[in-house]
């Protein structure tokens, strides 16, 4: 039923597309020009509507005359590329007849009235995201897309791998803007496993449209990069980077386009080896709050990452309005983490009670296949399009787990010894189906609509074995058998009005979520239904033609994840181990922004935002025969608060030197009940501040210095320390398109997380070490020639699909 109606749906788009095409074809005109220029060959012109949304592009004839035709009335504005850069933008031209623009004159120097677009700085702001260009990074150089994402401005990870953004947590994380189904240790393994050589830029977008789906509190997009000039062009990279450990990371990709077909692929390896040392102080207190037992512990896990990356596809130009592509990725990611645990026990009377060690030798392999199918159908040359995306998502993972557990007496004798065995499959497949409506109507009005289905099936199956006496026997107490379905259906519809210094957009989601879990060994059944509305809308005003505010706001709903649903028990050792709450309720947001621009260089956004059912990392201590030991899970809170201050403040020190300053200042309070331990309102105010700073030595030669300081964080029952770090990096760029990158990474070893976590029956204490502070050395060519530049001929709206063929 659900995939008729969305076929009707469509159905419905398409035909009321045509009708108003139809209706305004009737008054069309054309735009044209010359270009008075000592280089006629290859130039570009770009045509953008008052929106400043790509309309057409056309290169200039042997005479330098190009024409626009078929042009609604209204205003647009020319810009012109020349070798790949653009080097002329226009003023505002009305077109309500066929218009003729005044010769454009061009010389190979900079001359009056042509503005020569830059390199993209590392950071920067597009309607309503902020915009990391890691290709622009030296910094970056070697690194996983995890380690960009623990160095972003405002990002933060905690000791258990949680992402937050600006002080909140609980964010989508997208690849190419399709969904990642982990949270925690998870993403953050999965992460580890791309290299940023494969990665483009950095999406973050703190208050999401209705046009996006309503999960999460922001959404973090990593884009992968895909070449789009034309001809055939390509690039290889190589990377060696070393710490403690080595690391080497291996890129190619290639792309050829003609006038009908962009066929696009890459791959890329990488190895690296890297480690996380983990020191815990772990005291147990009984109801009277008096000393119970502690655990003085030190964990070191080694990882050996070998991650096969590829993607490859294709676009078709069926003719100027219709555009079919599809793609398809494959990610393996083999690892076999070592890791070495010791351990000292205290008694009641805090002295020494006893010791233990635990060894864990495990074999992980993780898996990603990824396959879509695209249609685009452009409705007229104001960017207005209907587009649809079929997805299919496979993920799975294997793991052979051993845990050998030696107990020693407070003399050094063994007193006994455990070994535990686990052998972990999981799949998970995922269907997808939407399609997305833009018109632009008379007037600079716009709306958007569109309607998405999709289904999830999880399917996890974990069996531990005590294998001590020698013999593999069932551990029926850990052993567990988790499937997970999820049918979750989205209807949207925005309606937006520009006028000449104000403008204005609506929008209202619609989602309605069906989800039951099952547990095969108890028969336990989990289901959930409901519905939901998330409205959006965003007001801006131009206070001049420098000055700029907007507001907005959206409501937001984070699910829980599938792992964070399982139950399943995955040990550290044997008094840790991490497991899902099939409990866990959903929360929901509602997020505020108000934003201020100077010159669209400046910003300075406030932002509040009210979470009800807060989702939150949490310890549960318990006892499970006869000992003590600590659950790693997720629980709701009662309601979270945040306040918060961001700025960006880029500067031009010197002609040479350019800054890109940027600081978070916020509030954030939590209310909740979580082992008994009750808290109101606790938190505290804490800031973060950033300083990108990037050197031109001359002779192709460039520099950069990165510095970033995080002040101490209260977040619900954890007490994070201050922590800062410097990077630095030079490169050096040959005539051949070849570039040259060295970079150290956290040269003083300073930006490891150390914390502390108070409940009323349990205190801890950790540090955290990882290898951040390395060393990497890197060499890019680029293969084919810049000259050939054409960037793909898109609509208004495509920035904002994040469609994965066109990723």
């Amino acid at each position: 039923m659900a995939r008729l109606i969305l076929f009707i749906f469509v159905l419905l788009m398409s035909i009321f597309s045509s009708k108003i095409s139809a209706q305004t074809a009737s008054q069309i005109y054309s735009l044209s020009g010359s270009i008075d220029s000592d280089k006629i060959n290859q130039i570009e012109i770009n045509l953008f509507n008052s929106e400043n949304k790509l309309v057409k592009t056309e290169i200039a004839d042997q005479n330098g005359k190009f024409t626009f035709n078929d042009l609604a009335n209204g205003n647009y504005m020319v810009k012109i590329n020349k070798n790949g850069s653009e080097v002329y933008k226009s003023e505002t031209v009305s077109v309500t007849e066929n218009t003729n623009l005044p010769i454009i004159h061009l010389n190979e120097k900079t001359i009056e009235g042509v503005t020569i677009t830059k390199a993209k700085p590392y950071i920067e702001r597009q309607e309503g995201k902020m915009i990391l260009n890691v290709e622009n990074s030296i910094a970056a150089t070697g690194n996983s897309a995890f380690e960009v994402l623990e160095k972003a401005p405002g990002v933060n990870i905690d000791g258990s791998d949680n992402i937050s953004l600006r002080g909140k947590g609980n964010l989508l994380v997208q690849i190419d803007g399709k969904n990642t189904p982990m949270t925690g240790t998870d993403l953050a393994n999965y992460l580890r496993g791309i290299p940023s050589s494969s990665v483009e830029k950095v999406e973050f977008i703190t208050n999401p449209s209705s046009k996006y789906d309503a999960a999460g509190t922001s959404i973090i997009n990593i884009k992968l990069k895909k070449d789009q000039r034309k001809g055939t062009n390509g690039s290889l990279s190589t990377s060696l980077g070393t710490g403690k450990y080595i690391k080497n990371n291996n890129n190619f990709s290639i792309n050829h386009r003609n006038k009908k077909v962009n066929i696009f692929a890459n791959y890329g390896f990488a190895y690296r080896e890297f480690y996380n040392h983990l020191v815990l102080d772990r005291n147990f207190y009984d109801s009277n709050g008096n000393f119970g037992k502690a655990y003085i512990q030190d964990n070191y896990l080694k990882f050996n990452f070998r991650n096969h990356i590829a993607k490859a596809g294709m676009d078709y130009y069926i003719n100027d309005n219709n555009i079919i592509g599809f793609s398809a990725g494959f990610v393996s990611n083999r690892f076999d983490p070592r890791g070495d645990n010791s351990s000292l026990v205290l008694s009641s009377n805090q002295l020494p009670e006893s010791t233990f060690t635990t060894q864990n030798r495990s074999k992980d392999h993780w898996k990603n296949a990824s396959f879509n199918l695209n249609y685009k159908y452009k409705i007229d040359s104001l960017g207005s399009e209907l587009t649809t995306d079929l997805d299919y998502i496979n993920y799975s993972n294997t793991s052979l787990q051993n845990f050998d557990t030696k107990n020693y007496a407070i003399n050094g004798a063994l007193s006994s010894f455990d070994i535990l065995k686990g052998d972990i499959n999981g799949g998970l497949n995922i269907y997808s189906l939407k399609s997305d409506l833009s018109k632009h109507l008379k007037n600079n009005w716009k709306i958007e609509s569109g309607i998405k289905t999709s289904f999830v099936k999880a399917d996890n199956d974990m069996q531990f074995f005590d294998a001590t006496s020698g013999i593999s026997i069932v551990d029926q107490n850990k052993t567990n058998h988790f499937i997970y379905e999820e049918n979750i259906n989205a209807l949207y519809g925005n309606v937006s009005k520009k006028w000449d210094k104000f403008s204005t957009t609506f929008g209202l989601r619609a989602e309605n979520t069906n989800v039951t879990g099952t547990q095969i060994t108890t028969n336990q059944v989990n289901k959930k239904n409901y519905t939901q509305l998330f409205p959006s809308a965003v007001f801006s005003y131009d206070l001049n033609d420098q000055n700029n505010i907007e507001l907005n706001f959206s409501r937001r709903i984070t699910r829980p994840s599938y792992n964070q649903l399982n139950p399943f028990k995955f040990f550290l050792d044997p008094t840790t181990y991490r497991a899902g709450n099939p409990d866990l309720n959903p929360q929901t947001t509602m997020n505020y922004e108000f934003t201020y621009s100077l010159k669209n260089k400046y910003f300075a956004t406030l932002s509040y935002s009210k979470t009800s059912d807060n989702i939150t990392d949490v310890l549960k201590p318990t006892v499970e025969n006869g000992n003590i030991v600590v659950v790693q899970t997720n629980d709701n809170l009662s309601s979270a608060s945040y306040l918060g201050l961001y700025l960006i403040a880029p500067m031009k020190v010197a002609k040479w030197w350019d800054m890109n300053n940027s600081a978070n200042l916020y509030y954030g309070s939590y209310t909740g009940n979580i082992s008994d331990t009750y808290i109101k309102n606790q938190g505290n105010f804490t800031f973060n501040v950033n300083s990108i700073n990037s050197f031109k030595l001359g002779n192709g030669f460039t520099a950069e210095l990165t510095g970033n300081y995080r002040a101490r964080e209260v977040y619900a029952y954890m007490n994070l320390k201050p922590n800062w770090y410097l990077n630095i990096g030079a490169q050096k760029k040959f005539k051949n398109n070849s570039t040259l990158k060295f970079a150290i990474n956290d040269i003083f070893f300073t930006s490891n997380p150390e914390a502390k976590n108070v409940y009323s029956n349990y205190i801890e204490n950790f540090v955290m070490r990882r290898e951040t502070r390395v060393a990497t050395l890197s060499y890019t060519y680029n293969l084919g020639s810049s000259k050939n530049a054409q960037p793909r001929k898109t609509g208004g709206a495509d920035d904002l699909k994040q469609r994965i063929g066109n990723g």
